[in-house]
């Protein structure tokens, strides 16, 4: 443990309000707010909050859309010393109300239009103290403006931290169980910063711009930092509800120059008629993370946008650092060696990567295993959770679920998680490979193929596929026909359905577990057991 005492990680929005306190922090509709402004409301949020007794690692639970108050929430709370408990707010009541009371938040700050989960928060939780309404309180809450009013002219002040103390709880996605809380701390999460900013958006300055199209309580909160640290100002868009030609009109009207998201976003993004009608050539690095973009996709998106993707890839328990493969390791032309199709990657500065067996052992290039890493970004452990802690951390390494292999010149190669890999007819089957090959037929805009018990085969293909709209029409004899020759047979899938939406995570990430469970739900898929 590292008892010497770190930088809060607050002092960087304090940095940049002195450098630029009369420049553009934060842009919301017709509305925007000066770093100056930004640092004051927070200051005067600090004061307010140890007035009420919150102090050094006590934990806020923040469940609100993105807005200012989101926006500077987190400040607030690592200035304290506390710890930042945001939730994804399309969560329901009960899966917020784990969260508080797992995390043993003692404030929740929440957004009057979810009353509901404040009610879930304050029946689950035996630790709440305080419910602090962005909006109109209801009795017995404290209204957040009237706080941050009455300290309007709050001094600076942050707790003193060391670089093992906690500042976010990174919920995972819970994908498998109950979400488990990742500590990330000061000390942490100034190596990521300063990792992100060399990796992902180097040169930042004042003048650039970012935009915000996902909730800030992950990835785009984390992307977030980086742009405060530069003094570049951040949009969040107007709405909840994605609207890729208002998405369009910002990039042109505010010259945004990155921006962090999913490649199902950038997929909607530049298939949408308005990425013709905006001018977005100020942009210089849009970010895909959180699943490989499979090539059919990356190529239209270059195609569209120019040399400006740059992928990494990481879970919140690394912070995003394991991999990055920035603008000049992509292309569109399959034939160019700077394409890396289908790599993510280089490993991060300061960070090491192996592909590890079952036994712990260290295998060769080219040989597909578990993909681990280990170095500075990676988290202090799950909150309250030390068995899982001591089964991501076995061997000194921290065990991403993930299987892939590295080349000789060390870049990684996904080829799923663990969890999606099947196992059919004795042979291991890697779903990522056979959709990368149907994904290129025109007539399919979105496919997941999953593993689902079969008495014979142990477990077979199924694959789901949401069949694009200007596209030909496509059936089950043609997909088939068309992995002829692309694809090993034994690797096919058995079985196709075609939906016409993809079920997608509020990161806009297609799981598969809830595909599974829609299968069966809907009657399309009988289970062996269930076998009439």
């Amino acid at each position: 443990m590292n008892l010497a005492q770190s930088m809060n990680l607050g002092r960087l929005l304090t940095h940049t309000a002195q450098l630029y306190p009369n420049h553009r922090a934060l842009i919301q509709g017709d509305t925007s707010w000066t770093w100056a402004q930004l640092n004051q409301r927070v200051n005067a949020m600090v004061t307010s909050l140890r007035k009420l007794g919150i102090k050094k690692g006590d934990r806020i639970l923040l469940q609100s859309r993105n807005s200012l108050q989101t926006f500077e929430n987190c400040w607030t709370a690592f200035k304290l010393g506390c710890v930042w408990v945001p939730t994804n707010f399309r969560l329901t009541p009960p899966e917020v109300a784990y969260l508080g009371a797992s995390s043993g938040a003692v404030a929740m700050i929440v957004e009057d239009v979810f009353h509901a989960h404040t009610d879930a928060v304050r029946a689950a939780s035996d630790t709440l103290q305080h419910v602090i309404v962005i909006g109109t309180p209801r009795a017995g809450e404290l209204s957040y403006e009237t706080l941050i009013s009455q300290h309007a002219l709050a001094p600076e002040w942050s707790e003193t931290v060391t670089y093992d103390d906690p500042l976010w709880f990174f919920y995972t996605s819970g994908t498998t169980g109950k979400p488990k809380a990742g500590i990330l701390t000061h000390g942490q999460m100034a190596f990521v910063v300063n990792n992100h900013l060399a990796d992902l958006i180097p040169g930042t300055n004042e003048r650039d711009c970012s935009i915000a199209v996902a909730p800030l309580s992950h990835g785009a909160g984390i992307h977030a930092l980086l742009n405060v640290a530069r003094g570049a100002a951040t949009i969040l868009m107007p709405s909840e509800k994605f609207d890729p030609a208002m998405f369009w009109e910002c990039v042109e009207r505010y010259k945004v120059t990155n921006l962090f998201t999913v490649p199902t976003i950038i997929k909607m993004l530049v298939e949408h008629p308005a990425v013709d009608q905006y001018d977005h050539s100020s942009l210089r690095y849009v970010i895909y993370a959180g699943a490989p973009m499979y090539r059919a996709d990356q190529k239209r998106a270059l195609e569209k946008l120019g040399k400006v993707l740059v992928q990494y890839f990481g879970l919140g328990e690394v912070t995003g650092n394991i991999t990055v493969l920035p603008p000049e390791m992509h292309s569109a032309d399959d034939a160019d060696p700077n394409a890396n199709i289908g790599s993510c990657g280089r490993p991060r500065v300061g960070m090491e990567v192996a592909i590890l067996s079952d036994k712990m052992q260290e295998l060769a290039r080219g040989e597909i295993g578990e993909i681990c890493v280990r170095g500075p970004a990676v988290f202090a452990g799950y909150y309250g959770n030390e068995e899982a802690t001591q089964k991501a951390l076995r061997g000194g390494w921290f065990h991403t679920g993930d299987l892939g292999r590295m080349d000789e010149r060390g870049l990684l190669y996904i080829t799923g998680r663990e969890s999606d890999m099947y196992i059919s007819g004795g042979s291991n089957v890697y779903p990522k490979e056979v959709e990368e090959v149907l994904l290129t037929h025109p007539g399919v805009a979105e496919i997941a193929i999953v593993g689902m018990p079969d008495p014979k085969w142990g477990e077979i293909g199924v694959a789901v596929i949401v069949r694009r709209a200007d596209g030909p029409a496509v059936s089950e004899v043609e997909l088939l026909g068309y992995l002829e020759d692309r694809c090993a047979k034994y690797r096919w899938p058995r079985q196709f359905f075609f939906w016409d939406v993809m079920p997608k995570s509020g990161y806009g990430k297609i799981v598969k577990k809830d595909i599974k469970s829609l299968l069966v739900e809907r009657g399309e898929f009988t289970l062996p057991e269930q076998a009439s």
